[in-house]
Formats: C-alpha cells, sequence, structure tokens
C-alpha cells in the first residue's frame, strides 16, 4: 500500500520498500498529476565502472623518459633554432680546449675486424699521427667539432683490463668527414648517412708524449669521491658523470689536476 502524506511546505511519497522503490520529496509548485505516475522511483544498482585496460608498452631505452608536450616541443624547436639534437652542434654549450678520449688498447674483433687501438698503435704510425674516426655518439661528435688545432687530449685506455691515463696527444686537423661511415666493409659504417649530408665528423691527433706514470681509472675515481664530498676539481669530471662518452671535455683545472698526479704518488 502506498501512503500519501500531506505537510504545509511539502509532500513525501512513501513508497513500497521492498519492491526497491525509495522516498522522495515531493514539492508544492510540481504539476498536479498523479503522484505514482510521476515520482515514484525505482532504485538502480550503482553504474559499474569502465574497464581500463592496462598495456604493457615494452621496456625500450626511452620509456623512463617524462612526456613532452607538444607545445614544449615547439618551444625546444624555436629556441634551437629548428635543430634537432642529432643534428645541433653543441654551440649553446660550453667551450673547452682540452679532452679526454678513450680507444681499445687490447684486440677485440667486431665482423672479423680487430677494433684494437692504443697509445703504442698511435706511436708507430708516420709522423705519429692518425684520425680518430669511429665516434658515433652525437655528443662526442659534438665535442670533436668543438676541437681546435693545437689543444692537448689526454689519450685514454678503455674497455680493458686496466683502464685508465696512458698518454699526451694533440689536435693537429679540426674537424671534418669521417670517411668510415660511408664503408660498407667497416666495423663504424652507417646507413643512414649520405655523402652529401653526412652525419659523423673526426679530427686528427698526434702523440706527444706517454705519462710519466700510467694513472689508472681506479685512483682517478678516488679523487673524484674525495673532491665530491670535500670540494676539488674532480668533482664533476665527466669520466665519473657522463662515463659512457668516449670523447670528453676537459676544464682547465681538470686538466691539470690530473697532469699533476704523474709527479706524485699514488693514493
Amino acid at each position: 500500500m502506498k501512503k500519501i502524506i500531506t505537510a504545509h511546505w511539502k509532500t513525501t511519497v512513501l513508497t513500497n520498500i521492498s519492491c526497491g522503490w525509495t522516498q522522495l520529496p515531493l514539492y508544492r509548485n510540481k504539476p498536479s498529476k498523479p503522484f505514482v505516475d510521476l515520482y515514484r522511483v525505482k532504485e538502480m544498482p550503482p553504474k559499474k565502472k569502465a574497464r581500463v585496460s592496462k598495456r604493457n608498452t615494452g621496456s625500450g631505452k626511452d620509456d623512463d623518459r617524462e612526456p613532452v608536450s607538444p607545445a614544449l616541443k615547439k618551444r625546444k624547436a624555436a629556441t634551437s633554432g629548428g635543430k634537432t639534437d642529432e643534428s645541433s652542434a653543441s654551440s649553446g654549450s660550453p667551450q673547452y680546449s682540452r679532452w679526454l678520449m678513450k680507444s681499445e688498447p687490447e684486440s677485440r674483433f667486431e665482423n672479423g675486424i680487430d677494433v684494437k687501438f692504443g697509445i703504442e698503435d698511435l706511436k708507430a704510425l708516420p709522423d705519429q699521427t692518425s684520425c680518430w674516426d669511429g665516434v658515433r655518439n652525437y655528443q662526442a661528435r659534438n665535442f670533436m667539432r668543438q676541437m681546435k688545432e693545437g689543444q692537448l687530449a689526454f689519450f685514454y685506455h678503455s674497455n680493458c683490463k686496466e683502464p685508465g691515463i696512458a698518454g699526451l696527444m694533440k689536435v693537429v686537423k679540426e674537424a671534418y668527414v669521417d670517411h668510415t661511415q660511408f664503408d660498407r666493409k667497416d666495423v663504424h659504417y652507417d646507413a643512414t648517412s649520405k655523402p652529401d649530408d653526412p652525419k659523423w665528423s673526426m679530427v686528427d691527433v698526434q702523440y706527444q708524449r706517454m705519462m710519466k706514470r700510467f694513472l689508472p681509472l681506479s685512483e682517478l675515481k678516488k679523487h673524484h669521491l674525495q673532491h665530491r664530498a670535500k670540494g676539488g676539481p674532480l668533482k664533476d669530471m665527466a669520466l665519473f658523470t657522463r662515463a659512457r662518452l668516449s670523447v670528453q671535455p676537459l676544464n682547465t683545472e681538470e686538466f691539470d689536476f690530473i697532469l699533476s698526479l704523474e709527479d706524485k704518488e699514488p693514493l
């Protein structure tokens, strides 16, 4: 049974709870049509939330990057003159005059070719001079494009039993096109690079001398940790902050401190 109760300011309809109806307030200004026909409301179950499918996007190397909005991309393009990271030289970055350049002194074969090239190999060449080819990292390439004739670089032995600084060399020819990017037989061949728009550059370097003593990575790291904790020239050295780069810049303080170590006892 349904019962209608009228108050001074509102009317209330009580519905049969067993039928799933509920109670609604009915205001006096509502149209004067049968209450049951207009205001009887059946209680509805709550709406189900839409099911969201979570897809595994894979584990690519770019997955940990923050998403960049289209507006931010436009602003970056505007400030860089429309150049991308790949094609732009580091004109806006600090200019350096000292360097550290890595090469492998122990035999390692790629596609049947030994990529070994240590400081002794440089020393044995005519005029003790060689092109520094095969760099396939954009930041390292950009650093080479900054190099000026006469600047000094440490020859660093990498990917070997004891990595470290073996000697000194000098830039004798500034950046020019790396021919190995077009050589299909070379391990550094790049099919995406075109002769009319080459991607990669190289410089020529000349052997200067061996270090008075080999400066191992382990010793340099001790100095880096000390300087990071208490202050010092090696606290931000790229060898530890950008370790994977094969061509790294050094400021004057870093270069001079490292050079001074050859006259000191190791830590």
